[in-house]
């Protein structure tokens, strides 16, 4: 039997499973300490939208989902912030009307394609050069971000208040891990999928916060659980 890493795509697969494993639960954590679970799947519903857009108009899909994604995680974030809306009604905003969109346009396009699938369910197997290097981009930008910032995103997370006092920009700071959320979800759909891009941003820190004390722990066991699992997955 012949190795499967001598196949060009499986190294592009393998590649990007550890790049999504990786990128997603490091953001992940702040998201999960601030209640915010479930931007992930909003944001995801999203990015569907955007890639149903992308497809009906020719636009190169990822593109379209990147922008729509970006948008509507600064847009709740800025409701939350000002509390225009609470976060949950905010993220039921999006999550609603971006799936009833996605419906909409699904159906003026005579319903599912094998393009519109391969971003619903993931095609690990079709990740491409591109794909990759955007991943390894997000992901250079993604591991910047939080190491600069790791103790203005602990503080932030756990007292706003309190950070607002000791000088940190906490607007600027939370609009930095939206802008990256909403980016990671984008390039990680092709990997594995809008239904499960989810659960690999907060699963592995949920699992990770049982087996670790220390944030910085919690951080990194995180990580090599999202890894694990995209790999083995």
């Amino acid at each position: 039997m012949s190795n499967p890493l001598e196949f060009e795509f499986m190294v592009r697969a393998l590649i990007g499973g550890v790049m999504s494993g990786a990128i997603a639960p490091s953001l992940g954590l702040f998201i999960y300490l601030r209640r915010l679970s479930l931007v992930a799947d909003t944001l995801a519903h999203v990015a569907l939208m955007g890639v149903a857009i992308g497809l009906i108009v020719n636009v190169f899909p990822p593109m379209t989902a990147l922008i729509a994604a970006i948008g509507a995680a600064v847009a709740i974030e800025v409701m939350r912030s000002r509390q225009i809306l609470p976060g949950d009604a905010a993220l039921a905003v999006f999550l609603y009307s971006s799936l009833a969109v996605a419906v909409v346009i699904i159906g003026y396009s005579d319903g599912f394609n094998s393009d519109l699938f391969g971003y619903l369910f993931g095609s690990i197997l079709t990740v491409s050069s591109i794909d990759l290097w955007l991943l390894f981009g997000l992901g250079v930008i993604t591991v910047g971000f939080v190491m600069i910032f790791f103790s203005e995103l602990a503080q932030t997370s756990f007292d706003i208040d309190l950070a607002r006092t000791n000088g940190i920009r906490v607007d600027l700071i939370n609009l930095g891990l939206a802008v990256l959320t909403g980016a990671t979800i984008t390039l990680s759909m092709r990997v594995v999928g809008v239904l499960l891009v989810g659960a690999l941003i907060i699963v592995p820190v949920l699992a990770a916060l049982r087996l670790t004390t220390g944030l910085r722990q919690t951080l990194f066991v995180s990580i090599l659980i999202g890894v694990v699992s995209a790999v083995t997955g």
